[in-house]
């Protein structure tokens, strides 16, 4: 097993945001976390990127206990996380945000040899690599922000709403990279509001509530699950 989430209890001062969850993902998954607004699902990911500590709980990573681990430290054991609302360097040029991806990488060679891999993945970037982060469409910027998770070379991927505020042929798109991505080895827990399109890329999923795991499985039952369409696909 990659990882293992066992009752995780995180508060926000007096708010109890992650009640009790539990969950597992096996090497080589898509692993999706649906819910609402609110529902705790970047808390999740937050937590076991190390930026936010439970209270109580275990984050098993390969089979070490990660929950008080340094965030950096956890970057560099392979847990990456591209975050929501993509958080790049609007200041910096396309090759300087890739760059700072892979400061964990001390070898030029290898820095260069993944770089031009996200180029051949994103040729969009490589058209704009002396452009700053800031002036790329909204697209290109999740483009930069997947391409720079990737010049860490992550074990596991942690994507938190890739597909927000994207248009719909854009978001396509970015499911279509995100399968790639795991099919060439990276295993990923993805977070996403968009039910519809996480579910038909994931392997199992799981439905979260106000901080609590309410329904899992493999992603084309829950599609088919009427609980999950009435909340969560409009109803049809």
């Amino acid at each position: 097993m990659m990882l293992k989430v066992e009752n995780l209890q995180v508060y926000y001062g007096a708010i109890h945001a992650l009640q009790g969850i539990s969950f597992h993902l096996e090497k080589g998954e898509i692993v999706a976390l649906i819910g609402a607004n609110g529902a705790g699902k970047s808390t999740t990911l937050n937590t076991i990127s190390g930026i936010l500590r439970p209270r109580e709980g275990a984050v098993t990573f390969l089979d070490e206990g990660i929950q008080d681990v340094p965030a950096q430290e956890i970057v560099r054991k392979g847990i990456i996380q591209v975050p929501e609302g993509r958080k790049i360097f609007s200041r910096m040029t396309v090759t300087e945000n890739l760059e700072m991806g892979a400061y964990t990488q001390a070898d030029r060679a290898s820095i260069n040899r993944d770089m031009e891999s996200v180029f051949e993945r994103f040729s969009r970037l490589r058209e704009r690599r002396n452009q700053l982060g800031g002036t790329l469409s909204g697209g290109e910027q999740q483009m930069l922000a997947i391409g720079r998770g990737l010049m860490a070379h992550p074990t596991l991927l942690l994507l938190d709403e890739p597909s927000m505020g994207l248009s719909p042929i854009l978001v396509e798109q970015i499911f279509d990279i995100i399968q790639d991505i795991n099919e060439q080895g990276t295993s990923i827990l993805l977070v996403e509001q968009n039910a519809q399109m996480a579910l038909a890329i994931a392997d199992r999923a799981y439905v979260l509530e106000t901080g609590k795991i309410m329904m899992q499985g493999n992603g084309d039952d829950l599609l088919k699950d009427s609980n999950v369409i009435d909340s969560y696909l409009g109803g049809h």
